[in-house]
C-alpha cells in the first residue's frame, strides 16, 4: 500500500488466500483487516492453496475501487505437523505476498482471465483438518502438465494473442520441471518463464504474488508488453490471466 501511495482505509475490498489458517474460522482476512485499521470494508477469505493469489487477482479486476489481494502460507506447519513426511517437506516453504488492483490505471493492465475447477481429484491433493498434507505426486503433477498449457493457450486464443508475443509467463511455482514441461507444451522459450522455486521452495498460493512481486522490480517493460500468469492448485483449482504493460 505504501508503494502505491495508498491509504488501507481507501480499499474497497480485500481478499486474502491462504489455504493454511490456524483455525477453521474466522479465517485471516478478518485479522488481516484488522490490522489494517479496516473496521467495515468487506474482507473475504479465498482458501484455494495454490491457486488463490491469481484467483483473487482475477477476481478484483472485476471490482471498482481498490482491491487488495493477499496471500500468506505457512507450508512448514501442513508438511511438519503432527509429524513430518520427509517425501513433501523438502519441498515447500513459508511466505506471503500482496497486490493492489485498481480501477484506474497502473503499471500492468488485466485484460483477461480464464478460472477452472475439477473436483473429481479432492483426495488427491488435501491438508486434513487433523493430520500433515497429502499429495499424490503422479497424479498432481500428470493434471498440471495437461491443464495448464490448455488453460494458457485457450486464454492467449481468445484474445488473439500468440504465445510468441508474450514477454513473461510467472506460473504458481510448484517445481522446476512443472515450469519446463509448461514451457515445451505452450511452445515458449524457458527463459522467459520466471523462476525463484530455487530460493523458496513451494510456498503455494503466495508463490505467484511473490514471483510477480520479484519480477516486477527486475523488468524493464515497454508498453504493450504483455505478462501471462498461470497457477495450479489444490481442488483442482486452475486458472491464467492474461495482462499488459501500460
Amino acid at each position: 500500500l505504501a508503494s502505491a501511495g495508498i491509504q488501507p482505509a481507501e480499499l474497497n475490498c480485500l481478499f486474502v488466500s491462504s489455504g493454511t489458517s490456524p483455525r477453521r474460522f474466522p479465517g485471516p482476512a478478518a485479522a488481516i483487516a484488522r490490522e489494517l485499521g479496516l473496521d467495515s470494508t468487506p474482507a473475504i477469505d479465498l482458501p484455494l492453496a495454490s491457486a488463490g493469489g491469481l484467483f483473487g487477482l482475477a477476481l478484483a479486476s472485476r471490482l471498482p475501487g481498490y482491491t487488495l489481494v493477499v496471500a500468506a502460507e505457512k507450508m512448514s506447519e501442513a508438511v511438519l505437523h503432527p509429524q513430518p513426511d520427509k517425501n513433501t517437506a523438502i519441498l515447500f516453504g513459508d511466505g506471503a505476498g500482496a497486490c493492489l488492483v485498481a480501477e484506474n490505471a497502473g503499471p500492468l493492465r488485466i485484460v483477461d482471465s480464464l478460472l477452472c475447477t475439477d473436483g473429481s481429484f479432492t483426495a488427491d491433493l488435501q491438508l486434513p483438518l487433523d493430520g500433515s498434507l497429502l499429495m499424490n505426486g503422479r497424479t498432481v503433477i500428470l493434471q498440471a502438465t495437461r491443464k495448464l498449457p490448455r488453460v494458457i493457450l485457450d486464454l492467449l486464443a481468445r484474445n488473439g494473442v500468440a504465445p510468441r508475443d508474450v514477454a513473461q509467463f510467472i506460473l504458481h511455482q510448484a517445481n522446476l520441471n512443472l515450469v519446463q514441461r509448461v514451457a515445451t507444451a505452450v511452445g515458449a522459450p524457458l527463459d522467459r518463464f520466471y523462476c525463484n522455486i530455487a530460493r523458496y521452495g513451494n510456498t503455494s498460493s503466495a508463490s505467484v504474488l511473490i514471483a510477480a512481486a520479484e519480477w516486477f522490480t527486475e523488468a524493464r517493460l515497454e508498453p504493450g508488453q504483455r505478462v501471462c500468469f498461470a497457477v495450479f492448485g489444490a481442488g483442482f483449482h486452475w486458472g491464467s490471466l492474461l495482462a499488459e504493460a501500460a
